[in-house]
């Protein structure tokens, strides 16, 4: 695990008790966060030393994709980990092909927040050295069936199992199978990294 060492987490949430118990989380384990309740407030920040943005979607005047597409367009190439509410994996799909390094789903436990920020961190510090380039993550998605290859492809329009089940008429347990199968030959834990893969090789361009 990356060292907090005082790093900075930028802390963008409209929800005051999110950023409270978010923000102890990430301080008591050794973090510096910065605290913003808009993301109007945040971009106003030009000049951001390194660090970690971690993002809330769904906030009043400017939300999450918003924000990220402004800091995109201005060059801004911090780590970016959406927060979602339950059943907004869509958003955070749509915040990943966007550059999105993680995110993480509400309400969220001290380990999964801190695994997040870690992992960004350590995509901070390799740049681009440790990513897969696309040719090495379409060779990876060769390994999937084709059936395995229609789930990940529903996940990547960010639909969810019954969604899937029922555009490729299958049942939902079945899609749960493929999805845990497709994500053992890619060597994932989670669905992000099996969709990071997705979006290097390709997948789900020019899909909204």
């Amino acid at each position: 695990m990356t060292s907090a060492d005082g790093r900075i987490v930028y802390l963008v949430d409209d929800d005051e008790a999110i950023r409270r118990s978010a923000g102890f989380m990430l301080k008591t384990s050794g973090f510096t966060v910065k605290s913003f309740a808009t993301g109007l407030e945040f971009l106003k920040e030009r000049e951001l030393a390194p660090g970690c943005v971690l993002l809330d979607v769904r906030m009043p005047g400017m939300d999450g994709l918003e924000v990220q597409k402004a800091l995109c367009e201005r060059g801004d190439d911090h780590p970016i980990i959406v927060m979602t509410g339950h059943g907004d994996v869509s958003v955070a799909v749509k915040a990943m092909k966007e550059g999105a390094v993680d995110f993480i789903e509400k309400p969220f436990e001290k380990a999964a927040l801190l695994e997040a920020i870690d992992d960004g961190f350590a995509r901070l510090e390799r740049s681009d050295r440790g990513r897969l380039r696309g040719d090495e993550a379409r060779v990876r998605l060769n390994s999937l069936t084709p059936r395995e290859m229609d789930v990940l492809q529903g996940l990547v329009r960010g639909h969810p199992n019954k969604t899937i089940a029922y555009d490729l008429d299958i049942s939902p347990r079945t899609v749960e199978i493929h999805r845990a199968n497709l994500m053992s030959k890619l060597g994932v834990p989670s669905l992000s990294d099996a969709l990071r893969i997705a979006f290097q090789a390709g997948l789900g361009n020019g899909e909204d």
